[in-house]
């Protein structure tokens, strides 16, 4: 990111006393302590950090400015319709020059101080070479004003022609008043506007509550600030609470509703060992919680830093209107002067004010702040709606770039599955002492550091009541483990780990086979020799898992899955599941080669993991998807990131992706079409065949709601639904 210096990030207004980084949402390059406008565009820029109170200064400014303008004005344009209306029926009391003067008085605190800022801004943005809409209506304004004052003070310097009877020459005193009215207008309007983007960030800084019951061993609960907790603290969760801070359950149970941040509407059941997060709310149940992260670190602050941030980025599609706004501004002034020009020599006598009113026309309404904020107000509101949705986007690139993906490469451990492993078979020999048997082999596999040790150990510890060690234990890498248990030999493993031991393992032979066709992965076990169990791990596919294949299908998207597993239990899996490609007994440093050759094949990949060996694939990737169950270097490595840690998340991002595209591409519509509608008639090119000449004061108008319409046309995406996906019960 580029860094400015701190006179090219110089702001008109003096920074107040607040130290907060700010930026400017169209050019998030520039960087200012306190607030002020951006050098480039004149926009009042925004705290860098999202979660900072916005400094009101700048609307409450302009509404003061509006207020005033509005109370001048009004009656100064009611007081010149009445005249061209009704013949000046005011010209017994008062004279026409008299009248001018009394314009003059009412319109010059308008122009001149209320339009302060606005003149402040076109200067500097000569100054810096970068010209935009406070150079166009600062330089049409000052032009009708500066005519009038002259016409006034002095109208013996015009030709006759240009005077009436009366020896005055026509003002514009009310278009320059109201013109600099209706620009302060919109920047209301679209200071107000802009605020609500970064709503969906204060929503999400608000789910956390202010204060958590801390627990004192032998004292009564002590309620304190959340800022206040420190890692290792105890702190109730009572039914209906929210969670104050992320956490670990250390007693009792509760069913939490993660929605908020996974966009998952099941609540979620929660027992010791198992982690919460902060603001999110527990709907039934009580339990206390050891704080693990405070501060920055925890999940909240760490979704609103990213969404900042994600805000804060450029679109790949914004070059294209950046590329126009460079030379726009100049083009416009030249098409001014030549309106100018062109009027003045041909056009109806008397020419001189025709060629200012187009002139004057074509400045105010070309401003091209439509076109800047196009871009940049759909992608902040995107970012936060997709927080909501438990998306969260790294940058706007990534945003973009998902509309066009046609291939889903998921993981199936962790992405597909569950990522935890479970016992869901016990095929126990029959004349076997049950309980004695299930109690031997969790002894042996109590000493196992394997990955289905654990799984098998609690699924035999919940079969029965007798706790067994190990006396001796030893693992053979690829075959199983073999111990010695309250003196019996226990062996799990392989068919050849059996056969090593002499065990006859054809008894079930068939069941194991018939296992493992359906995705599981079978274990034998034998005691003493002989042989006493088939034990049936397998990985859970998600409950989510199937209906987000098929609505991916429905999106035509290719679903591939990539796994380290063998090619028998891979395709079990994927046919079960309609997967449409399998690359099975992938190696973790092989998976982002599978990723580049599906890109030779001119494939737009996206690759959905969630473990440190998807990192690379992630990486190389046209966007890494990480589901936000995983490891951290995978979240790192990612463009976007699934909080829930399942396929809708996947789902909602490309939805999401593919409603902001949309939305850009029709403000960017908006704003061009009214520019190359808007100029044309502002200059009179209708005028020989229709009569139509616009009004300065009309096209002030149309320029300040054109952009407020762009920033309305953004906000809609804050009401943007998620696809409902098929119902799994």
């Amino acid at each position: 990111m580029k860094h400015c210096d701190h006179h090219e990030t110089m702001a008109s207004a003096k920074p107040g006393p607040s130290d907060v980084l700010y930026t400017c949402p169209m050019h998030p390059e520039i960087r200012h302590r306190g607030p002020g406008v951006c050098p480039k565009c004149g926009m009042a820029l925004e705290p860098v950090d999202a979660g900072a109170d916005p400094d009101d200064a700048e609307l409450r400014d302009m509404t003061r400015r509006f207020w005033i303008a509005s109370a001048l004005s009004l009656p100064l344009l009611a007081y010149v319709m009445v005249n061209m209306i009704f013949h000046d029926p005011f010209k017994e009391t008062v004279s026409p020059s008299v009248s001018q003067w009394i314009e003059l008085v009412i319109a010059s605190p308008v122009v001149i101080w209320c339009a302060w800022p606005f003149y402040g801004r076109g200067v500097r943005s000569i100054v810096k070479r970068s010209p935009n809409m406070w150079t166009l209506i600062s330089i049409g304004v000052s032009i009708a004003y500066v005519f009038s004052v002259v016409a006034t003070v002095a109208p013996g310097l015009f030709p006759e022609s240009l005077r009436s009877e009366s020896g005055t020459v026509g003002v514009y005193f009310e278009a320059a008043a109201v013109i600099i009215a209706l620009v302060l207008l919109g920047q209301v309007l679209e200071l107000r506007a802009r605020r609500q983007t970064g709503g969906a960030i204060r929503e999400l800084l608000e789910l956390a509550p202010p204060t958590a019951m801390r627990v004192h061993e032998g004292k009564p609960d002590e309620e304190i600030a959340v800022g206040d907790l420190k890692a290792g603290d105890l702190v109730r969760v009572r039914p209906g609470d929210k969670v104050p801070i992320d956490g670990q359950v250390v007693q009792g149970e509760g069913t939490v509703d993660e929605s908020m941040l996974t966009g998952e509407p099941i609540p979620v059941e929660k027992a010791i060992g198992d982690d919460v997060t902060g603001g999110t709310v527990n709907t039934a149940g009580s339990f206390v919680m050891r704080v693990t992260r405070t501060g920055s670190e925890t999940t909240l602050s760490q979704i609103v830093q990213m969404v900042s941030e994600a805000q804060r980025s450029r679109a790949p599609i914004q070059r294209m209107a950046d590329a126009v706004s460079a030379w726009f501004v100049p083009v416009v002034v030249v098409i001014a002067a030549i309106s100018f020009v062109v009027w003045l020599l041909v056009g109806p006598e008397p020419s001189l004010p025709y060629a200012i009113v187009a002139a004057v026309s074509v400045l105010i309404i070309a401003c091209p702040c439509a076109l800047g904020l196009a871009t940049p107000m759909s992608i902040m509101v995107a970012a936060g709606q997709g927080a909501k949705q438990g998306v969260l986007i790294k940058n706007a690139a990534a945003l973009e770039r998902f509309e066009k993906i046609d291939t889903i490469v998921v993981d199936k451990t962790g992405t597909l599955t569950e990522g935890q492993p479970r016992l869901v078979a016990l095929e126990l020999a029959e004349d076997l002492d049950d309980q004695r048997t299930m109690a031997l082999l969790a002894g042996a596999e109590r000493g196992s550091a394997h990955p289905l040790a654990s799984a098998i150990l609690k699924g035999l510890d919940s079969r029965t009541e007798q706790r067994l060690n190990a006396e001796r234990f030893e693992s053979l890498t690829g075959l199983g483990i073999v111990a010695s248990v309250d003196g019996a030999r226990v062996a799990i493993g392989s068919p050849a780990l059996m056969e090593q031991e002499g065990v006859d393992v054809s008894p079930m032979r068939d069941q194991a086979e018939a296992h493992r066709q359906s995705g599981a992965t079978s274990v034998f076990a034998a005691i003493d020799g002989a042989l006493v169990a088939l034990l049936v791990v397998a990985d859970p596919i998600k409950p989510t898992t199937p209906s987000a294949i098929q609505f991916l299908h429905s999106m035509n998207m290719v679903v591939v899955m990539l796994t380290g597993d063998n090619e028998t239990t891979a395709r079990a899996i994927a046919d079960k599941l309609g997967i449409d490609r399998v690359e099975a007994e992938v190696m973790p440093d092989q998976k982002a080669k599978v990723i580049r050759d599906l890109q030779d094949e001119g494939r737009i990949v996206a690759m959905a993991g969630d473990g440190v060996n998807d990192a690379p694939a992630l990486a190389q990737a046209d966007i890494g998807v990480a589901m936000g169950t995983g490891a951290g270097v995978a979240i790192e490595s990612a463009a976007i990131t699934l909080v829930g840690g399942d396929l809708n998340g996947l789902i909602r991002a490309r939805d999401l992706s593919r409603a902001t595209m949309r939305n850009i591409r029709q403000n960017l519509f908006f704003a061009f079409v009214y520019n190359a509608a808007g100029i044309p008639i502002a200059a009179g090119v209708f005028y020989p065949f229709f009569g139509v000449l616009l009004s300065p004061m009309i096209a002030a108008a149309a320029m300040s709601f054109s952009s407020v319409s762009v920033i309305a046309n953004a906000l809609r995406l804050r009401f943007h639904k998620p696809p409902q996906l098929p119902d799994q019960s």
